[in-house]
């Protein structure tokens, strides 16, 4: 077997080892949280369940509905709690194939993208949930009552805690193509306006058919592109100084 070869496989068998720790840690957050399943699926339903008529409920169409759903949401807490862990892995994996400079970058890179994408499901929760839900609900005529299926929703609310944090991942965005040099901070700028209208564009696909939701989507994404070129303003400056000490270090030798 040759060295390639090899090495090849002790990474694989590093990635096995560290997937492997990654599981375990996210399967014992679970375990530990399963007692209070329907606790947080409760605190996940209250921003539909404040907006409902007093007295009502969700309704659970399937047989064991009522078990899984509670099962979903809480494996998807143990995940978001066992992030930093799975993250450190991840980190720990690609490391040493990386150069200082790519070090200093990409570790502080992973830990905003973890947090940007976290305070994009919170704004979506604390935030957005009530608005939109107290539209439909004044909206809806009054011979109407609603009843939400708890597996619709629970869908509803994955789609839009994924389409809200992927939102606030883009200031990252706007920092890696900076960085890798596959556009400038005057590109991004010039194309200022192709942005605000993809934003809304993006924000009236992913959201409900409601003026307030797609609002609140396509706004913080503007916002936070003007925040991703002030940083990539920075990143582009900054970069000639970083460059300096390795064109020095490579004439001395």
């Amino acid at each position: 077997m040759s060295d390639q070869q090899e090495t090849f496989l002790s990474h694989l068998v590093e990635l096995r080892d560290r997937l492997l720790r990654c599981v375990i840690v996210v399967g014992i957050a679970f375990v530990c949280l399963m007692p209070w399943s329907a606790n947080i699926y409760d605190f996940l339903a209250a921003p539909m369940m404040n907006t409902l008529p007093e007295g009502t409920r969700m309704i659970a169409t399937g047989v064991v509905t009522p078990f899984f759903v509670p099962i979903k949401v809480t494996l998807l807490v143990a995940f978001i709690g066992s992030l930093p862990f799975v993250l450190y892995q991840l980190w720990a994996f690609v490391a040493p194939g990386l150069y200082v400079h790519e070090k200093r970058f990409a570790l502080p890179l992973v830990v905003a993208s973890s947090l940007l994408f976290l305070a994009g499901m919170a704004f979506c929760y604390f935030l957005v949930f009530g608005t939109v839900f107290k539209f439909i609900a004044s909206v809806a005529p009054k011979s109407i009552t609603p009843a939400p299926d708890i597996e619709q929703y629970l869908a509803f609310v994955m789609t839009m805690f994924l389409a809200f944090g992927v939102t606030f991942e883009v200031p990252v965005v706007v920092l890696v193509l900076v960085k890798a040099g596959l556009v400038s901070v005057a590109k991004l700028r010039e194309v200022r306006s192709y942005v605000i209208v993809g934003a809304f564009v993006i924000a009236a696909v992913v959201t409900p058919p409601d003026v307030t939701s797609q609002i609140m989507l396509a706004i913080p994404m503007c916002v936070l592109y003007e925040i991703g070129l002030l940083l990539a303003r920075l990143v582009e400056k900054s970069a000639p100084a970083e460059d300096a000490p390795e064109m020095g270090e490579d004439s001395g030798k």
